[in-house]
C-alpha cells in the first residue's frame, strides 16, 4: 500500500481516495490544572486547558 498526501502519484493508478486521516492526543501539564479542570467539568463547559493541549499536540504531530 502506498500512502500519499497528494491526489496523484506519477506512474501509478489511484484506485481509492480515503480523505484526511487525523488523530488526537490529550496531555497534562501538572496536577493542579488537572484538578481545576475536573471541577470545571462538573459544572460543564469547555475546558480551555485541554483544548489548548490538544491543539498543541496536533500541531506538533
Amino acid at each position: 500500500m502506498i500512502l500519499s498526501t497528494i491526489e496523484t502519484i506519477p506512474n501509478r493508478e489511484i484506485n481509492e481516495l480515503k480523505g484526511i486521516a487525523r488523530g488526537s492526543t490529550v496531555r497534562t501539564r501538572n496536577i493542579g490544572r488537572d484538578i481545576l479542570a475536573g471541577f470545571k467539568n462538573l459544572v460543564g463547559g469547555e475546558i480551555e486547558e485541554y483544548t489548548k493541549l490538544q491543539a498543541d499536540a496536533r500541531e506538533q504531530a
